[in-house]
């Protein structure tokens, strides 16, 4: 095993860029866009549960509109965590409300009963999983830090799951 002495040189130049090295070659727009897609759904994901939060009714809303809420906040900080790394890698995170609903991989729901509510977000989740671990497997070691990045998030959104299916069989 060597290093790459030309990469290594390389990353004593265009010092404008960062942590962005030659070692990101080719991939690093590819990345920046399975991001700002994953940003996009970050952020559809907080606006549905605040929304949730707000309009939950029934017996058992008062606990669950407050977990709504926790999950709208860990959503969000989910979407700074990948707009700060979108900048990181030269790219610019697109927060543009008029795109969001088309780039999120999950949906927005105005549900209005609770179990329909937990059912969408439970749904949302798994979709949040299903793209997470393929952008894993996609980045694989093009990035080592933005794919552990995305597995710290994926962690948090099987625990979302994990709690809306047990709300959904209580």
């Amino acid at each position: 095993m060597v290093l790459d002495l030309k990469a290594l040189e390389g990353a004593k130049r265009s010092l404008d860029q960062g942590a962005v090295t030659p070692h990101y070659g080719p991939w690093r727009t590819d990345i920046i866009q399975l991001l700002n897609d994953a940003l996009a759904t970050e952020l559809v994901c907080a606006l549905r549960y605040k929304r949730h939060h707000f309009t939950a009714q029934g017996l058992a809303s008062p606990k669950i509109a407050e977990e709504f809420l926790v999950h709208a906040n860990e959503e969000t900080e989910h979407a700074d965590l990948l707009a700060r790394r979108i900048v990181q890698l030269g790219g610019k995170p697109d927060f543009s409300p008029d795109s969001l609903t088309r780039r999120s991989h999950a949906a927005y729901d105005d549900s209005e009963d609770l179990t329909a509510m937990i059912r969408a977000n439970l749904i949302a989740e798994r979709v949040a999983i299903e793209a997470y671990s393929q952008m894993v497997a996609l980045i694989g070691d093009k990035d080592s830090t933005t794919r552990r990045l995305i597995e710290d998030i994926l962690s948090a959104e099987q625990a979302h799951a994990e709690e809306l299916r047990d709300w959904l069989s209580a």
